[in-house]
């Protein structure tokens, strides 16, 4: 079976770099696979998992939104932030979505800014779950 390489890149360095079989992302159009041989394509990324199939495995990577870059044997990630399930405190995790929960309340009487409550509580429920993987 024939592979890509893959490699997940962030501010803060590489969190992964290796031959995978696929990559499936979350854009902000929709899901999205890539097998080895993809035309070349960029493309804006949500917040989401990063499933990378590697050899009947299914490795998991929480991303905070970012690009991905495809090229025919090629796949970069360039991530606002990525963490693999290993590197996930859940109980700051499950931390941050309650606090993200109670702004979005507050945002209804107050002038708390409820887009950024939203997106803190989608990237507190990505978290949690890929850690639960």
């Amino acid at each position: 079976m024939s592979t890509l390489q893959a490699n997940v890149v962030t501010p803060d360095g590489q969190v992964f770099d290796a031959q995978v079989n696929m990559v499936s992302v979350r854009t902000i159009d929709g899901e999205l696979g890539i097998l080895p041989n993809h035309i070349p394509l960029v493309t804006p990324l949500a917040i989401g998992a990063a499933r990378l199939k590697q050899d009947g495995e299914v490795k998991m990577i929480a991303l905070s939104g970012g690009f991905m870059e495809v090229r025919s044997d090629e796949v970069n990630i360039l991530a606002e932030s990525a963490e693999l399930p290993t590197d996930i405190d859940i109980t700051r995790a499950r931390a941050a979505k309650e606090r993200a929960e109670r702004r979005m309340q507050e945002a209804k009487q107050e002038n708390v800014d409820f887009r950024r409550a939203e997106l803190a509580l989608k990237r507190a429920l990505n978290r949690l779950e890929v850690a639960k993987r």
